[in-house]
């Protein structure tokens, strides 16, 4: 991955990042179709494993995002928070503030229940909270879950 131009910005803490995937209350998943870039926002859910991230994404079993990730096997992402407008006298001396993580890396279609019902439960604990989720054989079965291994990942404030 391309190294980030402006590094008095860029985060590094393992602890930050994840606060900062946590406050994300959205995920922009970025897919190529046919040379041109094709943009989705969407729920998600996350795990971390030293300092490794998988994100999960639910989604009904067929459409664009579908089969461009049958098609690519890749996807990239983008997700960010704490939007604020600073204001200046100037107008090109306005600026904004603002946290985002960015990054790419395998997305694969989950099959099994199990691998579905991991992924869900990912999903529930970051939009709702911890809790005992039951998801139901058919739910499973029509739901298409999206798991995003990212192998590139940077986070940006700009204070």
């Amino acid at each position: 991955m391309r190294e980030m131009r402006r590094k008095d910005r860029q985060v590094t803490d393992p602890e930050r990042i994840r606060e900062i995937i946590a406050a994300c209350g959205c995920c922009r998943l970025g897919l190529c179709d046919g040379g041109r870039a094709y943009i989705v926002p969407l729920d998600f859910g996350f795990t971390e494993r030293e300092g490794r991230y998988t994100f999960y994404f639910h989604s009904a079993g067929e459409g664009r995002k579908i089969d461009l990730i049958r098609e690519a096997g890749w996807a990239s992402f983008e997700m960010d928070t704490g939007h604020e407008t600073v204001p200046d006298d100037v107008a090109c001396e306005y600026t904004a503030r603002y946290q985002c993580v960015m990054g790419g890396g395998p997305a694969a279609l989950l099959e099994t229940a199990e691998e579905k019902r991991a992924g869900l439960e990912a999903i529930m604990a970051h939009i709702a909270g911890a809790g005992l989720w039951d998801f139901d054989r058919v739910m499973l079965d029509r739901t298409q879950v999206i798991r995003l291994e990212a192998e590139e990942l940077t986070c940006k404030v700009h204070p």
